[in-house]
């Protein structure tokens, strides 16, 4: 994380593909581990295990003889032959058009830039971006309005459109086409009466956001509302104001009314909840539906025929609240979000019917599908194209950018989203984040540098990264030192002296609590904790012994080399599925048991499962560094198995060799 937007920003001076230098540089991390006590969490708990077992455990240095060896080889694989075998990626200028011979086969550009001209007698003149709903409905990046000949960038949801204005738009053109060629759905004539919605045992109430909800500051969308409670939110009252739009993204605040229709079971769980109160017919009329209720039916050859109600996005592109569902004559209230629609469903719906004069006006854009403007030509003066990941620490992991409110809270544009090794640039808001992916940014230096500061997010650019405390490096760089002293000196063991460290970094301002505390890994910290005592029972209950037994019987006669090439390979393997520390406790034992069977010292053995368990160059899932840069870099699962697996062979090869020459059998 520290390394990569030094390394990128190589990567743009130098005008290499970020693939070439990103692989190099996490390998170069993992095998620099291998020198020292602390270099990884392996190392540290094969030296624990060796402690336990009654047996002096590793020094600070132990590691670095045979440690260096390994570097040096892996250095010299990756200078001499794995350079040739990493692929020339760059994700921004493949997206950016300035590198077409890359673009379709790292983003597939089924996406076009475009131009849309909004038409003389256009319904959308004199609205904003976001009441235009150009963005939802289509699954559109506005970029730029241009007015006069003139590109104003970045377009904020508030700015007002007029007739004539061409706008700049970077997505799939194919839901505009669909829609002008046949309607997703039609509007029936017939007025709906509110009440027949309600039969039998579906009711109608209101409940209020009391202070110290769980739900304050949580939006609908954040909360899943319908799916937990199994309620429709028809309108919001706060303060006085009704509120019946775009009620997904509204964050609630304490003294807000809910209006919820649903199933009676589900509204009396609702009854705990304080200031519960049931409606009846006139109640309800403060909150005037009559007029937001529409018929709606799905034509034959409509997009919705087999999507479920939640992909259909009846919510988030018409602002759509599906209250009954009638098939062939049978009506189901409240239903079901993973319903399949199929032609001839007839829905009642809750909205603004003027969402669907906006929808028809959509309808009217005039399309140019290859504008003389490329995306790069628009990252000019202050606007720029940037690339963004998860950090290590984010909290953001599996949330979506809508329910981040993304595009709200940082003013930037997201682009696309390169995840698991490819790129998805349609229904963004809606796609989950994970550690790995990287995200294609477009707006103003301002709003990227800000972003920079967010400890959520890691902006793949130097000049953007959190203000740093150089009066305070001295400091740090002392404790560090001090840590490393006294562990050397043998005065403290390694856990205690990093606590110690980690505390003084408070105590004397590098760090502050917040930071100090979001920095812990805590995953790891419970893994290994809940591992530990795995480990432990493995050797007491004799499962070690049995399984060093079993190793013994396929390659125990081949001598101690052989077993200590098995647990290399088998250590490597194992951090495919599960992470280094977990391997590392695990197959400690085993070696353990394996040396005292071969009548041979245990520490070659131990030592090869370190450097095994710390080869994780197999996989992007085998060590959280590999996930990093696997966005920005482009690369995919089969890149790693590329370069990684000769890589792994010549490691095998140098582990065998200088490990026993420093450790003898």
């Amino acid at each position: 994380a520290l390394l990569l937007p030094v390394i990128l920003d190589i990567a743009r001076q130098t005008k290499r593909p970020p693939s070439k230098l990103l692989l190099p540089m996490v390998f170069g991390a993992l095998l620099g581990g291998m020198l020292t006590l602390i270099g990884t969490p392996p190392n540290i708990l094969i030296s624990d295990a060796l402690r336990d077992a009654g047996l002096q455990s590793f020094g600070f240095f132990d590691y670095a003889p045979a440690g260096a060896a390994v570097l040096l080889a892996g250095t010299a694989f990756m200078v001499l032959m794995g350079r040739h075998l990493l692929p020339a990626r760059d994700p921004i200028q493949a997206i950016t058009g300035r590198d077409n011979g890359h673009a379709d086969e790292l983003y597939e550009l089924r996406e076009v830039l475009a131009q849309i001209t909004i038409p003389a007698n256009s319904g959308l003149a004199g609205k904003t971006l976001a009441e235009s709903r150009i963005g939802r409905a289509l699954g559109l990046n506005i970029l730029a309005v241009m007015v006069n000949g003139r590109h104003h960038l970045a377009p904020t949801p508030e700015t007002v459109l007029h007739a004539g204005n061409c706008l700049l738009a970077l997505g799939r053109l194919d839901r505009l086409h669909q829609l002008s060629q046949q309607p997703n759905f039609i509007v029936e004539e017939a007025p709906v009466d509110l009440w027949h919605l309600l039969p039998g045992p579906v009711g109608m109430a209101e409940f209020q956001v009391t202070t110290g909800s769980p739900y304050v500051g949580q939006t609908l969308l954040q909360l899943n509302f319908h799916r937990q409670l199994g309620v429709n939110v028809l309108a919001i009252r706060r303060d006085g104001e009704l509120r019946r739009e775009l009620l997904r993204n509204l964050p609630l605040a304490a003294g807000d009314w809910l209006l919820v229709q649903g199933e009676d079971s589900k509204l009396e769980a609702l009854r705990q909840v304080l200031d519960f109160r049931v409606l009846d017919e006139e109640t309800t009329a403060v909150y005037r539906l009559e007029d937001r209720l529409l018929t709606i039916s799905i034509p034959e050859n409509s997009d919705l025929v087999g999507k479920s109600l939640t992909e259909s996005r009846l919510g988030r592109t018409y602002g759509l609240t599906a209250l009954s569902l009638t098939r062939s004559g049978k009506p189901e209230i409240v239903p079901d979000p993973e319903t399949q629609l199929a032609a001839g469903d007839i829905l009642v719906v809750a909205g603004d019917p003027r969402n669907l004069t906006i929808i028809r006006d959509l309808q009217g854009l005039i399309i140019d599908p290859q504008p003389n403007i490329r995306l790069g030509q628009l990252a000019t003066g202050p606007m720029v194209l940037t690339q963004v990941v998860l950090s290590p620490f984010t909290t953001l992991a599996g949330k979506t950018l809508q329910e981040l409110r993304f595009r709200e809270r940082f003013g930037l544009n997201v682009l696309a989203i390169w995840h698991n090794g490819r790129a998805y640039r349609s229904n963004l808001a809606e796609r989950p984040l994970f550690l790995g992916d990287a995200l294609l940014l477009y707006g103003s230096r301002e709003k990227v540098d800000l972003l920079g500061q967010e400890p959520d997010f890691l902006v793949l650019e130097e000049t953007a990264q959190a203000p740093l405390k150089p009066a305070k490096a001295p400091i740090a760089g002392g404790i560090m030192l001090g840590v490393i002293l006294v562990v050397l000196l043998g005065w403290l063991p390694i856990a205690i002296a990093a606590i110690i460290g980690a505390t003084l970094m408070v105590i004397t301002g590098c760090l502050d609590m917040e930071e100090a505390y979001r920095f812990i890994e805590w995953k790891a910290v419970f893994l290994i904790a809940g591992m530990l005592p795995l480990g432990i029972a493995m050797d007491q209950s004799g499962t070690a012994a049995f399984l060093a037994q079993g190793m013994m019987g396929a390659i125990g006669e081949m001598g101690p080399y052989a077993v200590l090439a098995g647990l290399f390979i088998l250590s490597m393997l194992a951090t495919l599925f599960m992470p280094n520390p977990v391997v590392a406790v695990l197959m400690a034992p085993i070696a353990l048991n394996a040396a005292a069977d071969l009548g041979v010292s245990p520490y070659p053995l131990m030592m090869g499962i370190a450097f095994g368990a710390s080869a994780s160059f197999l996989s992007p899932v085998g060590h959280p560094a590999n996930v990093l840069v696997m966005g920005p870099g482009g690369y995919r699962f089969a890149d790693y198995i590329k370069v990684g697996l000769p890589l792994v062979v010549v490691l095998l090869a140098v582990v065998v060799t200088a490990v026993p020459l420093f450790w003898p059998f």
